[in-house]
């Protein structure tokens, strides 16, 4: 009998150590374990006038670069400039190879004083001509009141008449000539001035006041027409080449205010302004292209080809409700955010609207003012999750 007592004392103990521990597994379940409720974050959906932003990459270029290179094919004779200097308009940067265009030129003199050493031949014989011709009318003239005298024969008064013909015809022939030498003088003429630009086109000259940017050829490159040989640009001139997003570039347009933040200068923010945005959109990388310039020119001129963080403010929008960009979940293909309802959670599918830089996003259907959203959770939220509402998931300072 005392035997039994004594196994059944330790039976009770043991079924006690049993349940302590089976409540404790309990408690550690439900307080840490995967049944643990969820900590969260929550905030109340509010109205508000959101001001959306476009963000984009661009790189600092020139408004107006000038390439400056041959009209005609040749070599390069010399150029007299590096990159980095600042040169004058019509300076002379350069000159490419005449070859045999010197040449051509004092032939093509030659030929045009010939021509017009035969302009003035045929302008004297023209003066021949005209003396001929009033010689041989004062004849006529004379003959025919003798022939009507009778003092002269008819057969002398036509010789005259005929003579007086023969001069007229030379006369004409001559100024025929005149009129053909003077002509075949404007054509070299011509030909001269042609050869004479084209010599002048050799000589590489700046046609505005700027700096160098490049030097694309040296002494004893074959350059083909067209072909920058060097490369102007207006110092004071720079804008940046930006490349935003075409899903957010709605209402993206020209006069719009930017804020421009430089990789040279880094935490400094410049004030800017769109000047215009392309027409033709980068259809392989999905964006659209703006030119953005600063409304004050900075201290320092950033470097052609810089880096740069373009921001440009889109205008105010109209109040809606707005949630916070981190609250935004997808949940079996739809959009939206869970809502907590009574300390119950339930997912609603939202149309979402703009959204701006400080992460808030417009609330266009499916939310009202005042229901409260989670905003961040430690784990994957379901419809029967347990959750445990916090100010903050980030760790307590130490």
């Amino acid at each position: 009998m005392k035997n039994w007592l004594s196994n059944k004392g330790k039976s009770w103990t043991l079924a006690a150590i049993m349940l302590a521990l089976l409540l404790a597994f309990i408690f550690v379940a439900l307080r840490t374990g995967p049944m643990a409720p969820v900590s969260v974050t929550v905030m109340t959906v509010e109205r508000a006038a959101i001001t959306p932003s476009l963000f984009g990459i661009g790189t600092v270029e020139a408004r107006y670069v000038h390439k400056i290179g041959p009209t005609l094919a040749g070599r390069v004779l010399r150029v007299d400039v590096e990159p980095g200097d600042l040169v004058r308009a019509g300076q002379v940067l350069g000159e490419m190879d005449p070859v045999d265009l010197d040449d051509k030129i004092i032939a093509q003199t030659a030929a045009m004083q010939r021509a017009e050493a035969a302009v003035h031949a045929v302008e004297s014989q023209i003066l021949e001509a005209n003396a001929r011709v009033t010689y041989a009318k004062a004849q006529a003239l004379r003959y025919s009141q003798l022939g009507k005298s009778q003092v002269v024969s008819a057969e002398a008064v036509g010789a005259k008449q005929q003579e007086f013909q023969i001069a007229q015809a030379a006369l004409s022939t001559i100024r025929a000539n005149l009129e053909a030498a003077r002509q075949e003088k404007s054509r070299l003429v011509s030909e001269l001035n042609g050869l004479q630009r084209q010599r002048s086109n050799l000589k590489l000259v700046s046609p505005v006041a700027g700096l160098v940017s490049r030097r694309d050829a040296d002494p004893g490159t074959t350059a083909i027409a067209g072909q920058s040989v060097i490369e102007i640009v207006d110092p004071g001139s720079r804008w940046i080449n930006v490349r935003f997003d075409q899903k957010r570039a709605q209402g993206l347009r020209a006069e719009l205010p930017a804020q421009i933040l430089l990789r040279s200068q880094s935490g400094k923010s410049l004030e800017g302004k769109v000047t215009r945005v392309e027409s033709h959109a980068d259809s392989v990388t999905e964006e659209v292209l703006a030119k953005v310039e600063f409304r004050q020119r900075p201290e320092k001129m950033p470097s052609i080809g810089e880096l740069a963080e373009v921001t440009v403010a889109l205008g105010q929008l109209q109040e809606t409700p707005f949630v916070p960009n981190a609250s935004v979940q997808r949940v079996d293909g739809h959009m939206g955010v869970w809502v907590l309802e009574d300390g119950d959670l339930r997912f609603v599918a939202v149309r979402f609207g703009a959204s701006d830089l400080d992460g808030r996003v417009q609330a266009l259907e499916g939310l009202t003012v005042g229901q409260q959203v989670v905003v961040y959770s430690q784990k994957t939220l379901t419809a029967n999750r347990r959750i445990k509402i916090v100010d903050s998931l980030a760790p307590p300072a130490p």
